[in-house]
């Protein structure tokens, strides 16, 4: 099965380099925020016709593979 994050795509042209759904222009950022503010899948996909349910899952599995981080460093203060 290929990866869900071949859904996921980023350039420079689209959405000022935000990483995309499919180049459709509907950033991973923005249906993070729709989900966390309690919308549910099948909510978000009747408004948004042109997605599906596979594009979703692939905006949650970016968002946990960045949330992997090992170690978090903090700047010195300026």
């Amino acid at each position: 099965m290929p990866s869900l994050l071949n859904r996921i795509t980023i350039h420079p042209d689209i959405c000022h380099g935000k990483p995309v759904i499919r180049g459709l222009r509907y950033p991973v950022e923005s249906m993070l925020e729709l989900l966390s503010s309690g919308m549910s899948i099948p909510d978000i996909l009747a408004d948004y016709e042109d997605l599906d349910h596979e594009d979703l899952l692939a905006v949650l599995e970016y968002a946990m593979r960045l949330s992997q981080v090992k170690r978090i460093e903090l700047l010195p203060a300026a």
